[in-house]
């Protein structure tokens, strides 16, 4: 008797394969390497701690660096250009500055190499050790010491893009590197009322730029007195939430008041005719942004670029079976992108490339969704006859390919760009509000929630704490059992009174705590 027949069970559906491992889920931090490496944006040199930013990075800062500019223009600042090399007695008039950055500094003591026994060797040791820049505040105060003699010589505003130098132990790639690039702005004014509206300025400046051209939402605030730029009397920032739910600081903005004046020496005679300091501000927003745009839009796929920031909005991938219609399809392509670039998003023509290398189709598809190129267009001899194009959204890769006559998309591209970048600020901004708890308000309640992870590691940041806090600093003594700083002082206070999560005492200020990059 045969045995009786079961039914086979319904098949599974396969779970989607995507084209980064491991995911964000798995392991967030590899997942980071993994895009940055995917999407060719830059990769780790040769020099430790120093890295490579290939041209899909340097294309979004270069256009990144554009929009900052003009904002810096806009606002009477002009660019200047410094020394690298900064003489070791300028740090020594500054020692609470010098304090914050003493550790990480790279020093050049010797302007020749001999060989000796077959071996290059430092010789000629300089008079004085020389800094390579890790900010610029010295050496410009020394030039502004010469160049400010009169309140009419106020306010002095000017800017420098340059690389600097910060001897990193534990780099990652386009967030911690030895060396970076970076603007810095350096401003000297009469008035304390000037240079503070000058760094609060300077401050929503960042803020605009940061939310309307990289689609990254940030929270506006304050400093506390422990988290400040070394020697600033205040410091303001803006805070972003990446996808694991740790902040970035992306930009910050400084009031040093008359500290480093007094220190370097820079004085005006004022309209009563009297010799006082200038009030002096910086600010500065780096390269680490592009990691900020990596874990805040960045998905499981590799990464996805928002338009304003994308060196290349749209790709056009030409698809050719044989040589016979080979040139017909490029010349389809090329005119579609002459087309193209006729048009304007953002003040700006669009950004078009047919891509034209002699490589299978589906390998240039996922190159280009790895990058994060917001519009792919893929077209064949078919399209052409069809007088169609086949478009993939980047940011809305599970939705396929979709065709679309030609002259309608056309029509619609500036649209679609601006579609995909509101979709993206949106979105992001959706998983901060969501990743944002307000009701925390014990110590019990704030310890479950920062609790370490089941490796019992740090690795994942949960996401931001809003609360109140009564102010006492040493009550921060107690936040580094969890690895959790307070991020700022939101700008946006409610005024209502409560208790401090950390002490219980009542308090009305509310910060954000987090864990942070």
């Amino acid at each position: 008797m045969n045995a009786p027949q079961t039914k086979s069970a319904a098949p599974q559906a396969k779970a989607p394969k995507n084209a980064i491992s491991p995911t964000r889920a798995e392991n967030y931090a590899q997942w980071y390497q993994q895009v940055v490496k995917s999407s060719d944006m830059a990769e780790m040199s040769g020099v430790r701690g120093c890295m490579i930013i290939k041209g899909w990075g340097y294309g979004a800062w270069e256009l990144m660096q554009r929009d900052l500019d003009a904002r810096f223009k806009e606002t009477g600042h002009d660019n200047y250009y410094f020394p690298l090399l900064i003489p070791l007695s300028y740090f020594q008039k500054e020692a609470d500055h010098v304090e914050g950055f003493a550790k990480e500094m790279a020093v050049v003591t010797h302007h020749r190499l001999a060989m000796k026994d077959g071996k290059l060797v430092p010789e000629g040791e300089l008079e004085e050790p020389l800094i390579i820049r890790p900010t610029s505040e010295m050496i410009i105060g020394e030039a502004m010491s010469k160049w400010i003699k009169s309140y009419r010589d106020l306010p002095l505003l000017l800017n420098q893009w340059a690389n600097v130098m910060r001897w990193e132990m534990r780099p990652r790639i386009l967030l911690r590197t030895a060396e970076f690039l970076w603007q810095e702005g350096h401003t000297a004014h009469e008035t304390y009322e000037d240079a503070m509206h000058e760094t609060k300025q300077m401050h929503k400046v960042y803020q605009d730029f940061v939310e309307e051209m990289l689609a990254v939402p940030v929270v506006p605030g304050e400093k506390t007195a422990n988290e400040r730029f070394p020697g600033a009397v205040n410091t303001f920032t803006i805070e972003a939430m990446m996808q694991d739910g740790r902040a970035l600081q992306a930009g910050t903005s400084h009031y040093l008041g008359q500290n480093f004046a007094k220190s370097i020496g820079i004085q005006f005679q004022s309209r009563e005719g009297n010799l006082e300091h200038v009030h002096t501000t910086s600010w500065g927003l780096s390269t680490r942004t592009l990691g900020a745009l990596v874990m805040t839009h960045g998905d499981d796929d590799g990464m996805r670029m928002p338009p304003r920031v994308a060196p290349q909005q749209i790709i056009i991938a030409p698809i050719v079976r044989d040589d016979a219609g080979k040139q017909a399809v490029m010349d389809y392509c090329d005119a579609l992108r002459d087309e193209l670039k006729k048009l304007s998003y953002g003040g700006q023509p669009l950004r078009v490339r047919v891509d034209k290398r002699d490589i299978a189709g589906s390998d240039k598809r996922w190159e280009w969704i790895k990058k994060g190129v917001p519009l792919l267009l893929e077209i064949g001899q078919r399209d052409i006859e069809g007088g169609k194009v086949c478009v993939t959204r980047r940011d809305q890769l599970a939705q396929g390919k979709k065709f679309i006559a030609r002259a309608e998309f056309i029509a619609s591209a500036v649209a679609e760009l601006e579609s995909i970048q509101k979709g993206m600020y949106d979105a992001a901004l959706a998983f901060q509000k969501a990743r944002t708890v307000t009701n925390i308000t014990t110590k019990a309640e704030f310890d479950a929630y920062f609790a370490k992870d089941a490796d019992n590691s740090f690795a994942g940041g949960q996401g931001f704490v809003r609360a109140k806090w009564s102010g006492d600093m040493a009550s921060l003594k107690y936040l580094d059992e969890h690895a959790v700083t307070i991020r700022c002082i939101p700008f946006d206070q409610d005024g209502v009174e409560g208790k401090c999560v950390l002490t219980g005492v009542p308090a009305t200020q509310d910060v954000i705590f987090a864990r942070a990059y």
